[in-house]
């Protein structure tokens, strides 16, 4: 299945330009591959975040609580060693 392609223009400072086009040539590729490859990881890591985020806090609480937060002493207790 071909995905549609779009063109965008991207102003960046010359420093920018001439590492992007380096690293480019490095990986042997054109800048549009490699800054639409960089582009669509960080894509991926954001929607893959944000989704275990809202499986985990959709998730019930595991600990049944009052509402207290622990005390310290009560947080690093540790049964039958005391």
């Amino acid at each position: 299945m071909k995905r549609r392609l779009r063109n965008i223009t991207v102003t960046v400072e010359e420093d920018v330009a001439r590492w992007v086009r380096l690293e480019a040539a490095r990986q042997e590729k054109s800048v549009s591959r490699l800054l639409a490859g960089m582009l669509k990881d960080r894509m991926e890591e954001t929607s893959s975040y944000e989704h275990a985020m809202r499986r985990a806090l959709a998730r019930k609480p595991f600990l049944r609580t009052d509402g207290q937060y622990l005390s310290r002493e009560e947080a690093h207790a540790r049964l039958g060693l005391r």
